[in-house]
């Protein structure tokens, strides 16, 4: 089961607290980071990008920089993650690495399969629950909505939005190949 820690640096009390909080997650064994950071222009992206590159145990992680590729090409990263209005991975491919891996954010079925065909390594299917670190205007899919997506394709399908320990069985149950969040990974 893949776990993806999704940073949010604006809910916590510093960037060292950051570099804490995803230092915590690679000891704990989560397997992908996801730099989230939507605020940040392209050279302070870049330089924590970079940084979190060079925490210990790194290097077992998969580390993904949201919506920006040409960030985590200059800064050595293992893909980029967009959203489901995005340009398509099969147009990125021709720029990057063959072992780079683009996923998209998606809220339906039909954009499930869009990113499948589209070219997608997978999917981060949600809100499956209502989300805990922030405001949304999507309804929740739950567990059924999971379900649909993750027997609409064959790429991974990954479960985001109100992800807890208490839910998380319930989202592999459901077909989820793995779970993603903010909360659950930021929390002690």
């Amino acid at each position: 089961m893949i776990r993806c820690y999704i940073t949010d640096r604006k809910s916590l009390p510093s960037e060292d607290a950051l570099f804490a909080t995803v230092a915590r997650n690679l000891a704990a064994g989560v397997e992908w980071i996801q730099i989230r950071e939507k605020d940040l222009c392209a050279r302070d992206l870049l330089a924590l990008v970079r940084n979190v590159k060079a925490l210990p145990m790194s290097s077992r992680a998969t580390i993904l920089v949201n919506s920006r590729t040409d960030v985590a090409l200059a800064a050595g990263a293992d893909g980029v993650h967009l959203p489901a209005d995005s340009i398509a991975p099969k147009t990125l491919r021709r720029t990057v690495p063959a072992e780079f891996l683009i996923g998209v954010s998606c809220h339906t079925i039909e954009e499930v399969r869009r990113a499948e065909s589209e070219g997608a390594d997978y999917v981060l299917f949600g809100p499956v629950f209502a989300p805990i670190s922030k405001n949304s205007n999507l309804p929740a899919r739950g567990l059924e909505g999971l379900a649909e997506a993750a027997r609409a394709v064959h790429i991974p399908v990954i479960a985001l939005g109100g992800i807890t320990r208490k839910n998380v069985d319930e989202c592999v149950t459901a077909g989820a190949k793995g779970i993603a969040g903010i909360s659950l990974f930021q929390r002690d």
